[in-house]
């Protein structure tokens, strides 16, 4: 579990930096990833990739790993998650859990649970 510990916890870390390009270094090119603002998924790094892009100009949002514990073939992730406007009011902060399924060493799927 400590390789794909790690690979989680710098993802949330690179997300967080806003170092988008690191962070879908750490997916598969066809993942699945839930969409937190509208529902439903989006797919592939472009998906992602314009799914945060977009994001990123409207809420100021972080995620902090509390715990990540396997589970049936997936790995839960808990996170704090603080979500701040783009004014710097706190729109969020609470406990979310997101389910990964890992692939060859990179996240193949992200749910929200």
């Amino acid at each position: 579990m400590v390789d794909e510990q790690e690979l989680l916890e710098s993802a949330y870390r690179d997300f967080n930096a806003r170092r988008l390009e690191s962070v879908l270094a750490r997916m598969q090119p066809d993942v699945t990833w839930a969409n937190g603002m509208d529902g439903g998924y989006v797919y592939g790094h472009a998906g992602v990739r314009e799914y945060w892009t977009r994001q990123w100009k409207t809420v100021d949002p972080h995620v902090y790993p509390v715990r990540i514990a396997p589970k049936d073939g997936r790995f839960i992730v808990e996170v704090h998650q603080v979500v701040h406007d783009m004014e710097g009011n706190l729109l969020l902060d609470t406990i979310v859990h997101h389910a990964y399924t890992i692939r060859d060493s990179l996240i193949e799927r992200m749910d929200i649970e």
